[in-house]
Order: structure tokens, then sequence, then C-alpha cells
């Protein structure tokens, strides 16, 4: 039998070459769009505590005077513009004094009367120097009627008798505080200044108690 010739290689039909798989695409995520911050307001801040005017604002209401420390008080005010009125005229007459003295002295003046003069002026000034004392006790007490500490002992912490008060407007002392404080000559400067220069007495002042003496002893007879 005759052998079959094989075809050449070259017309040997050529086996497909397997297909490789195709590669799946991958899906990138989208770009997220940038989101585009809005302008935030400033948020109020918290109150946590008040102002320092509101504070002096709160402590500083108007009070509610009893009528006898709003009588008080307009006895006080009425005091007060005394003691003004009364401070600039002695200022005036002191200057007036002064400028006299002056021109007096120029032209020749007697001994007796610059001796009278220079007295004028020093009293002038030392009742000046009293209103003053006084005047000070005046605004003292209207800034104790403020504060809401009129009529208390500043120095016992106690009330202050309404006698007492009325007799002398400006008190910060009981009569057993003030005796002790004179005592000690702390305080009788000034209080002896101010109530002689208004005049004003204190009807409740502590009397002093009379030493008993020894009654004899009978004679023997």
């Amino acid at each position: 039998m005759a052998k079959s010739k094989k075809p050449p290689a070259s017309h040997r039909a050529k086996k497909p070459a397997a297909k490789k798989p195709a590669k799946k695409a991958v899906k990138h995520p989208a770009a997220k769009k940038a989101k585009i911050k809005q302008p935030t307001r400033p948020k109020a801040a918290a109150r946590t505590s008040d102002s320092p005017a509101e504070i002096f604002k709160d402590n500083h209401k108007p009070r509610r005077l009893d009528p006898f420390t709003k009588e008080q008080k307009q006895k006080l005010l009425q005091l007060r513009d005394a003691m003004v009125d009364s401070m600039a005229g002695v200022a005036q007459d002191t200057l007036r004094s002064r400028a006299e003295g002056s021109e007096a002295s120029a032209f020749g003046m007697h001994q007796a009367d610059a001796g009278s003069d220079a007295y004028d002026r020093d009293f002038a000034l030392s009742l000046l120097s009293q209103e003053q004392d006084a005047l000070y006790e005046i605004d003292q007490a209207l800034k104790r009627i403020d504060l809401g500490t009129y009529g208390i002992c500043e120095m016992s912490g106690k009330q202050i008798p309404r006698a007492r008060l009325e007799a002398i407007p400006f008190a910060r002392f009981t009569v057993e505080c003030q005796s002790q404080l004179e005592k000690q000559n702390k305080a009788s400067r000034v209080r002896q200044s101010v109530t002689s220069l208004f005049g004003l007495t204190e009807d409740e002042a502590p009397e002093t108690e009379e030493e008993e003496q020894p009654t004899p002893a009978p004679e023997k007879e």
C-alpha cells in the first residue's frame, strides 16, 4: 500500500491561539467633588457672667428708703448745701482780709490792728478746716445711706438709736463706742469740731457717775 504523504508543515492548519481572558475593567471611584465650606457666622459667646458695667449697675440700684432714712438723707443734703455756701463765704472773707492786709502794710498799720487781723484770719482758717471735716462726715453719711449701712455702728455693728441720729445725722458710732474712742483719743478731734460747728448736742450722752463719798462715822459722846 502506498503511504499517504503528510502535507507540509507550512500548509498545516494552525490551531487558533487560545484567547486570554479579557481583563475586567477596574472601575475607579469617581473623584468626589470638594465641598465648598460656607462661611459660618461666629456664635455669640455664652453669657457666663455679667459685664463690669452690669455688675456696677446691679450693685448701685436705687434703694428703697424707709421714711426715717429718707428724712435723714434730706436733712444731710440741706446741711451739705449750707456747709458749701458757708465755706465759700469764709474763703472769700479770708482772701479779702489778706488783700486788705497787704495794702495796709504798705502804708503802715497800727500793731494792735495788725494783731487783730491776724487773729481773724487764723480763726477763719480754723473754721474752714472744721467745716471741711463736717462736710466729709456728711458725705460719708450719705454714702452709708446708699450702701444701706446708715444707722449701724461702725465699731460694734449695733443699731444706733434714732434719738442720736436725729441729734447728729452723721453719727458713726453709738454713745458707748464713741465714748470709748474719745477716751483713746482717736476720734475726739473730729467729734468736737463737727458737733460744735452745728451746735448739735447729744441728749442721750452717758452721765458720769459721781463717786460716793464715805459718810463720816458718828461721833461718840
